[in-house]
């Protein structure tokens, strides 16, 4: 029974979820995936599962996999080049080059996987799709969380995060015939404890780049100091999450994709990319005990 399951599943169309440095976690699933044979025939992604969906496609996961899993909190500063004029403290110019020098620039209509993006249209308070044109123009717009990342002006809108509307797009995969429909959701629900992962920088360095948004935050209010308890940052973060989950219970239950497949919110915070090494290994080990269920059973069981 687990072998013809095994044979009639095998094309996928996957869904990856918005959710900073936890959208690592989208790497180690795909790893996962393609080890127990998997077609990855589809790709969409809001935010950083656009970010992780669109290197896939290309065909240099591992490249940028290597590459992410090297950066200390140093280099994840040196990547960021602030601004206060943009609409976002961060302009992303040159994470946005540094990710063109490691694997290239392609064109969305060029990719050998059916991909797109989701972003947000800010004025027209609509979700766009991105499935022609610069893959990098793309990735940059579904990245940009609103007043981190400055907005993205493309083909005459300025765009945002597409977390913001659709954290967890299921509907750009729908033009896809594939066997399962996988959803990768990187928002899930907290266990009691966080889950393990090795800061070998130690505690007092894990919070170095949440004390510089602190800092960038008071220089753009004119030095004023920052209101005692959560920083602006926390608070647009924390909220972002609160209101993304809810979003995706919603797109979850109407789509009802074949599997889901939940990281905990609490896996690591949204700017934690120097944990990459073992988000990357929690990815791998949800999806390896998502898809035994499903290949054991016929089906998945719950993940919530």
């Amino acid at each position: 029974m687990a072998g013809q399951s095994e044979q009639r599943n095998r094309t996928v169309s996957l869904v990856l979820g918005s959710g900073g440095a936890r959208g690592l976690a989208h790497i180690g699933v795909i790893q996962e995936l393609e080890a127990r044979g998997y077609e990855i025939l589809a790709i969409s992604g809001s935010s950083m599962g656009a970010l992780v969906g669109g290197i896939h496609a290309m065909g240099e996961l591992q490249t940028y996999a290597d590459w992410v899993e090297g950066l200390s909190q140093t280099d994840v500063i040196a990547l960021l080049d602030w601004s206060f004029s943009k609409g976002g403290m961060i302009r992303g110019d040159k994470l946005m080059q540094q990710l063109k020098d490691l694997v290239g620039e392609r064109d969305i209509e060029d990719l050998p996987i059916s991909y797109t993006a989701v972003a947000v249209d800010i004025h027209r308070g609509r979700e766009i799709w991105m499935s022609e044109g610069s893959l990098f123009d793309a990735i940059r717009a579904s990245i940009a969380i609103p007043a981190v990342f400055a907005p993205h002006r493309y083909r005459g809108r300025t765009l945002v995060d597409g977390g913001l509307l659709n954290p967890v797009p299921v509907a750009p995969t729908l033009r896809t015939l594939t066997d399962l429909t996988i959803v990768v959701d990187v928002n899930g629900p907290a266990p009691a404890a966080p889950a393990e992962t090795d800061d070998d920088e130690g505690d007092d360095n894990s919070g170095l780049l949440r004390r510089m948004l602190g800092y960038v935050e008071s220089l753009g209010m004119n030095g004023a100091p920052a209101a005692e308890g959560l920083a602006f940052s926390e608070v647009l973060m924390r909220s972002l999450e609160t209101m993304q989950a809810a979003l995706t219970r919603h797109h979850l239950a109407v789509f009802r994709p074949d599997l889901v497949i939940s990281i905990p919110k609490n896996t690591c915070m949204v700017h934690e990319f120097h944990r990459a090494a073992p988000v990357i290994e929690l990815g791998r080990r949800m999806a390896r005990e998502r898809l035994a269920d499903l290949e054991e059973n016929g089906r998945p069981g719950t993940p919530y």
